[in-house]
């Protein structure tokens, strides 16, 4: 897990214009929220790896999953409105629980 979220940190620097586009129109400064994301990402991975920051990793990771749901609902609206492939954007929303669960095990 914490080797996921160091990759996906990275790829927000690597690649921020997927971010920027999937990002809320209502979001403040949306290249310094992408650049913030990736850095928690990867904070919070690593803190993953410490075993006194686990329990505190994971409830970050839970916060920060909650928090950018709203851009993945918004992924998918787009997406359908412009009539693309839907399905991606769409599996990806329960998927959401799914890693809210996998991150409540290292609590």
């Amino acid at each position: 897990m914490a080797v996921l979220y160091i990759l996906a940190g990275l790829n927000h620097f690597r690649m921020p214009k997927f971010y920027l586009k999937i990002t809320p129109p209502w979001v403040p400064a949306p290249e310094k929220i992408n650049q913030l994301v990736g850095i928690i990402e990867i904070l919070l991975g690593v803190g993953l790896l410490i075993p006194s920051l686990t329990s505190y990793a994971a409830w970050g990771i839970i916060a920060l999953l909650i928090a950018i749901f709203p851009a993945n609902v918004y992924h998918f609206q787009k997406a359908k409105k412009k009539g693309k492939v839907v399905w991606p954007t769409l599996v990806r929303l329960p998927f959401q629980a799914l890693l809210i669960y996998w991150a409540y095990m290292f609590v």
